[in-house]
């Protein structure tokens, strides 16, 4: 049986699997690229350290919440082929 810690790290990795590839899709970009965004980003620290409750928002919300508020992360981004 899974503890409360266990279960929150699963979730965190499945929050964190679906927001790349959320962020893969919307920006058309490689699954590998925006994976080295979101790990370079704020978010993927907030959410590691569960500030703000952040993690249990909606996925959707915190892509569209991290083009925004980060787009410096994306100066460098090509197109996925």
């Amino acid at each position: 049986m899974l503890n409360k810690e266990a279960l929150n790290v699963q979730y965190k990795r499945a929050l964190e699997d679906d927001i790349i590839n959320y962020l893969a899709e919307v920006k058309s970009i490689k699954i590998r690229e925006a994976l080295d965004i979101y790990y370079s980003s704020k978010l993927a620290q907030q959410i590691e350290e569960g500030a703000y409750g952040i993690e249990n928002m909606d996925y959707k919300y915190l892509v569209n919440d991290l083009i925004e508020n980060e787009s410096e992360l994306f100066a460098n981004q090509s197109p996925s082929s």
